[in-house]
């Protein structure tokens, strides 16, 4: 008998458990970045995550009701990690891209920018003209003689993108050049400023917060906007497919945080430019 009304109060208390749990599921949310790509996300001095993304995350879990917290992850792992249950969401300047979308399922964009190309301003790239944008969803003889134009420029060159972005998709698609892949933006940074590589593919923002400092006051771009094709729609929240009540709550917020100007405000503090798609 005693062991009865054990597993009754047992049984009890996993119920109440379980409907506290379904009623306030979401009431914290965890945030996977990688805390190594200014300005989306980094590390400050003081060893604090800091940068636009958590910014965004902040509002976008105060308008859901939602407790954050970060969890910083390699980039190599990031995706893999979220798939395991490390944490909930993807907040970490991760493109919306068909390919990843076999994977996991993004939030709607919530900043978009292009990708271009830099050297250094003693390099004979750096007086590379081109068409001013590479769309790659345009497959007219303009963009591949865009693409032709940068390979004959850059041959037998070498070329840096960071490992597991679209800027290596890109790069292993349409370039002919000679490609180095680094662990991280910050690695990719240190070699072009030394001169260990002759160009890097990246985020615009990216790199011009790497020009802003003295490490990078030799650093110039070159060359298009890259945008479209397998770059993706946009930077978005990366969640696990099961979960389409968190996606649909991170769209509404979103939607909510870009239509009263926060998403641009953020932007501009970040990135001296509106990025709001």
């Amino acid at each position: 008998m005693k062991n009865f009304k054990l597993l009754i109060i047992g049984l009890a208390i996993s119920a109440i458990s379980s409907m506290a749990l379904a009623d306030g599921h979401w009431s914290k949310i965890r945030i996977g970045t990688e805390g190594a790509y200014e300005p989306w996300n980094f590390t400050d001095a003081s060893g604090n995550l800091v940068g636009a993304e958590l910014d965004l995350a902040r509002d976008l879990c105060k308008r859901m009701n939602a407790e954050c917290e970060f969890v910083q992850q390699d980039w190599d792992g990031i995706i893999p990690a979220l798939v395991n249950g490390k944490y909930d969401v993807i907040m970490a300047g991760m493109s919306v891209t068909e390919e990843r979308k076999k994977t996991i399922s993004f939030s709607k964009a919530y900043m978009t920018e292009p990708a271009r190309f830099f050297t250094l301003n003693s390099s004979p790239l750096s007086t590379f003209t081109s068409a001013k944008n590479l769309n790659l969803d345009d497959d007219s003889s303009s963009t591949s003689g865009t693409i032709s134009a940068l390979n004959n420029a850059m041959k037998g060159m070498n070329i840096g993108v960071t490992v597991a972005t679209i800027h290596e998709d890109f790069a292993n698609k349409y370039l002919d050049s000679n490609l180095k892949v680094y662990p991280t933006q910050d690695e990719m940074n240190l070699d072009l400023a030394a001169g260990r590589i002759d160009a890097m593919l990246c985020d615009v923002g990216t790199a011009e917060a790497f020009m802003e400092t003295s490490g990078g006051s030799n650093v110039v771009t070159f060359g298009p906007n890259v945008f479209g094709g397998l770059l993706g729609e946009g930077v978005g929240a990366g969640i696990r497919q099961g979960d389409a009540d968190l996606k649909a709550m991170f769209d509404k917020a979103i939607a909510d945080a870009a239509a009263d100007g926060t998403i641009s405000k953020i932007s501009m503090q970040w990135f001296g430019k509106d990025l709001a798609p």
